[in-house]
């Protein structure tokens, strides 16, 4: 029933899940906010690519998912962390680090939607979104 209330909750849900079936892809009802969290996860090298699928809706995101040497899974966790429950900010002095740097904090801010070593570079806090490692 989440999925319905909380659009990002579903997003990592879908990639989560499709990530421990092996899938090569999955498909994602489309919004701005959830390319723009395609685009970090792609520049963080977590996904391969995604595209953008036109339909009579909203579109479809159709994520192209990433394995290592093996067909080891590149994505090991995805947390979602600020929930419409229970928001979660930090401020630009207590950025979280997510196992120590070798994952990334996902935080949307005053500047737009950003990682943790970003938002530090930039000194700004925000909305603590998401952990992926």
């Amino acid at each position: 029933m989440s999925g319905i209330n909380d659009p990002i909750s579903d997003f990592l849900t879908r990639v989560r899940n499709a990530c421990r079936a092996y899938h090569d892809e999955v498909s994602i009802p489309a919004s701005g906010f959830k390319t723009r969290l395609a685009e970090i996860m792609k520049k963080e090298g977590y996904i391969h690519d995604f595209t953008l699928v036109p339909d009579r809706l909203q579109g479809l995101l159709v994520i192209e998912l990433r394995y290592g040497e093996g067909g080891t899974q590149i994505i090991r966790g995805i947390k979602r962390e600020s929930r419409p429950g229970r928001r979660l900010y930090v401020g630009s002095g207590e950025l979280p680090r997510v196992r120590n740097g070798l994952g990334t904090a996902i935080l949307s801010t005053s500047r737009g939607l950003m990682t943790d070593r970003q938002a530090r570079r930039e000194k700004v806090g925000g909305e603590y979104l998401c952990s992926i490692w």
